[in-house]
C-alpha cells in the first residue's frame, strides 16, 4: 500500500474526528470552526497529497539511491526488529525537529511551511493544512537516516507514523495534559507552536517529543493568562491556495530584487524570516507587528454560497480520493490531468468564498479544467460532456448578466462569439469537420474583436498590433514550411489575421482601460493565440506531447478569462 492510500483511508477518520470536534465546540460553547477557513486548509492539505504524489519519486528516489549506494552501515535487519523500528522513529523525530525549526528561522525553509500556519484558526483542520513545496526541500534533513541503513520501507512508515500522531495536537477542545505535555507534543504545547505572541514565536518544535526543545532550548509551556493569537506576524488575508504557496517566496524576490548589494540579494533566503537589507527596508519600510491590531479575515459568505461551497467541497473530496487512490498505477499525463483540475476548482472556490466570482464562474472555471482533463486521458464520452457545457454555462452567464444590465455594452457580440465558439467546438469534437471548425473559430474571433471595439478606439495601440502580427506571420511561416497543405493556405492566412486583430484590440483595449477587468481579456487574447497556435502545430507541424492537455487547457483559460472579464462592471471612463 503507498503513502497516498494511507492517507486515502485516514481522510474518513480525520473528516470523522473534524465533526466531532466542531460538534463539542458548538456544544460548549467555543466553535473555533469557520466553514470558509476549514474549507481553504483542508483544501490545501487535499493539494499537497497530490503534489506529493510527483514529489515522491524525487524525495523517497535521492533517499534510495542514497541508502543503496552509500549507506555507511549494512542491512543486516536490525531496522525491521522492534528495536530497529523504535530507534528509526527516534531518529525521523530528532531529524523532523531539525527540519521544523529550520523551517521557522530559514527563509526559504519558511516561504514553505508558512502555509501551515496562515489559518487565524486552530482545530483540527489546521492540522490538514499543508505546503505544496516543502516536500522539494525537506527531504535532504533526512538522509542521515540513509547514511545509517534505514531501509525506505522503514523510513516511510516512520515518516507517516510522526505526521499522523501530530494531526489530534491540533485542537483548542483539549486543555492541559499535565507532565503529558512536558515530554509529548500535545495540544497545550502545540498552541504554543502555533502562536505570534512574542513569547510564543519559535517555540516547540517537536513532532512527537518535546525532548528535542528541552535539549536545544525552544521549549515554552502554554500560559492560561495569555492566549495564543495564531496565524502569521503578516497575515495571508485570502482563500487562494495558489497566492497561500507563493506569497512568502514573492516577498522574498521582491527584496532579493531590491538589494543593490550582491550578498543582499541571496541573504533573504538564508536568514531568518522578516530579514531585510537595511537598502531595502529605508526605500519600502514595513510597519512593525503589533499583535493588538490583528483581526480575523472572515470576508461574509451567504447562506446559498456556503451551502454551494460545501458541495463542492465534497466532491473535490471524493475526486481527490480516487485521484490519490489510483495516482501509483495512473500514467503522468493522468495525474497532472487531475492535478490540474484540483488546482483550477481550489481557486476557484477560494474565489468564491472570498466574493471574486459567482457560483456561475465557477462551474464555467471547472467544467474548462475538466475538458481539457478529460480530452488528455482519453475520456472520450465525459469530454463531449465538459466541452459544450463549458460554453452552455458562459452563455448562461452573458445572458443573466444582460437581463441584470440591458445597456451592457458588447454583450450581442460576447453571445455571437460564445455561440460560434461552441458551433466550433462540436465540429472539431466530430471527424471530417475541421473545416467547418475553422469558419466557426474564425466568427468567434471576428465578433470577439467587434466586442472589444465597442468601449475603445480601433487598435488604440498600433505598435502591439505590429508586434501581435508580427507574432501571427511567424506562426504562419512555420506552419508553412512545416507542411501546411495548399488548400488550406489561403483559409489558415485569413484566419491568423482575424486571431491577431483580436488580440491585438483586446490588448490595446487593456492599455487604454488600465483596469483588472481588461487585463484579463487581454490575458485570455493572448490565450486564445497559443491554444490555436498549439493546435496548428500539433495538426500541420509535428505531434505535440500531451497536446490535448495544452490546447484545450489554454483555450478553457481564454474562454473563462475573456468571459469573466467583459461581465466584470468597469468604470464609466477609461484610466
Amino acid at each position: 500500500m503507498s503513502p497516498s492510500q494511507v492517507i486515502v483511508f485516514a481522510t474518513p477518520v480525520f473528516l470523522l474526528l473534524i465533526v466531532i470536534e466542531f460538534a463539542v465546540g458548538l456544544r460548549r460553547g467555543r466553535n473555533t470552526y469557520r466553514l470558509s477557513d476549514a474549507v481553504s486548509s483542508i483544501g490545501l492539505g487535499m493539494l499537497s497529497q497530490v503534489a506529493a504524489v510527483f514529489a515522491l519519486l524525487l524525495r523517497l528516489g535521492i533517499y534510495t539511491a542514497v541508502y543503496t549506494h552509500a549507506a555507511l552501515l549494512p542491512d543486516t535487519g536490525f531496522w525491521t526488529t522492534p528495536v530497529g523500528w523504535l530507534l528509526a522513529l527516534l531518529a525521523y523525530d530528532f531529524l523532523y525537529y531539525w527540519n521544523h525549526r529550520l523551517g521557522h528561522t530559514v527563509g526559504i525553509f519558511w516561504a514553505a511551511h508558512v502555509v501551515h500556519h496562515q489559518s487565524q484558526h486552530y482545530n483540527l483542520s489546521t492540522a490538514l493544512r499543508q505546503p505544496v513545496s516543502y516536500p522539494l526541500l525537506g527531504w535532504v534533513f533526512y538522509l542521515p537516516m540513509a547514511l545509517a541503513g534505514v531501509p525506505p520501507l522503514v523510513f516511510v512508515v516512520v515518516g507517516l507514523i510522526d505526521l499522523l500522531y501530530q494531526f489530534w495536537i491540533h485542537t483548542e477542545q483539549i486543555g492541559s495534559m499535565g507532565r503529558f505535555d512536558r515530554w509529548f507534543a500535545s495540544p497545550s504545547n502545540h498552541r504554543v507552536h502555533h502562536g505570534v505572541n512574542d513569547r510564543y514565536v519559535d517555540k516547540n518544535y517537536g513532532g512527537i517529543l518535546m525532548l528535542w526543545d528541552h535539549l536545544f532550548g525552544t521549549f515554552e509551556p502554554e500560559d492560561p493568562r495569555e492566549p495564543s493569537i495564531y496565524g502569521t506576524r503578516k497575515p495571508l488575508q485570502s482563500w487562494d491556495p495558489v497566492w497561500a504557496n507563493l506569497e512568502v517566496y514573492a516577498a522574498l524576490a521582491r527584496d532579493s530584487g531590491r538589494a543593490t548589494r550582491w550578498g543582499d540579494k541571496l541573504r533573504p533566503w538564508l536568514k531568518p524570516p522578516g530579514w531585510r537589507a537595511a537598502d531595502v527596508a529605508a526605500k519600502h519600510p514595513v510597519a512593525a507587528f503589533d499583535i493588538a491590531a490583528v483581526q480575523r479575515f472572515d470576508p461574509p459568505v451567504g447562506r446559498a454560497v456556503q451551502v454551494f461551497a460545501a458541495l463542492q467541497f465534497a466532491a473535490l473530496l471524493g475526486g481527490v480520493a480516487l485521484f490519490l487512490w489510483h495516482a501509483d498505477s495512473h500514467p503522468l499525463l493522468h495525474n497532472a490531468s487531475g492535478a490540474g483540475v484540483l488546482l483550477a476548482s481550489l481557486w476557484a472556490l477560494g474565489a468564491l468564498l472570498q466574493g471574486r466570482i459567482t457560483a456561475g464562474e465557477l462551474l464555467l472555471i471547472e467544467c474548462a479544467a475538466l475538458s481539457a482533463a478529460t480530452a488528455a486521458t482519453g475520456w472520450t464520452t465525459l469530454h463531449w460532456v465538459f466541452k459544450p457545457l463549458t460554453m452552455g454555462i458562459a452563455l448562461a452567464l452573458v445572458v443573466a448578466h444582460r437581463r441584470s444590465r440591458p445597456d451592457a455594452s458588447g454583450s450581442a457580440w460576447l453571445l455571437a462569439a460564445l455561440l460560434a465558439s461552441l458551433a466550433g467546438d462540436v465540429a472539431l469534437m466530430l471527424n471530417g469537420l475541421f473545416i467547418p471548425g475553422l469558419v466557426a473559430f474564425l466568427l468567434a474571433h471576428i465578433a470577439y474583436t467587434q466586442c472589444f471595439r465597442q468601449d475603445a478606439p480601433w487598435l488604440p495601440r498600433r505598435r502591439v498590433w505590429a508586434g501581435v502580427s508580427a507574432l501571427g506571420a511567424l506562426v504562419y511561416t512555420l506552419l508553412w514550411a512545416g507542411g501546411l497543405p495548399p488548400g488550406l493556405r489561403l483559409p489558415v492566412a485569413v484566419y491568423v489575421l482575424a486571431i491577431t486583430l483580436m488580440a491585438s484590440q483586446a490588448l490595446g483595449r487593456a492599455s487604454v482601460w488600465r483596469d483588472g477587468p481588461s487585463c484579463l481579456v487581454a490575458a485570455g487574447a493572448l490565450c486564445f493565440m497559443v491554444s490555436d497556435t498549439l493546435l496548428a502545430i500539433n495538426r500541420f507541424v509535428t505531434p505535440l506531447p500531451a497536446s490535448a492537455l495544452w490546447v484545450l487547457g489554454s483555450y478553457g483559460a481564454a474562454q473563462c478569462l475573456m468571459v469573466m472579464g467583459l461581465l466584470r462592471t468597469r468604470s464609466a471612463t477609461p484610466a
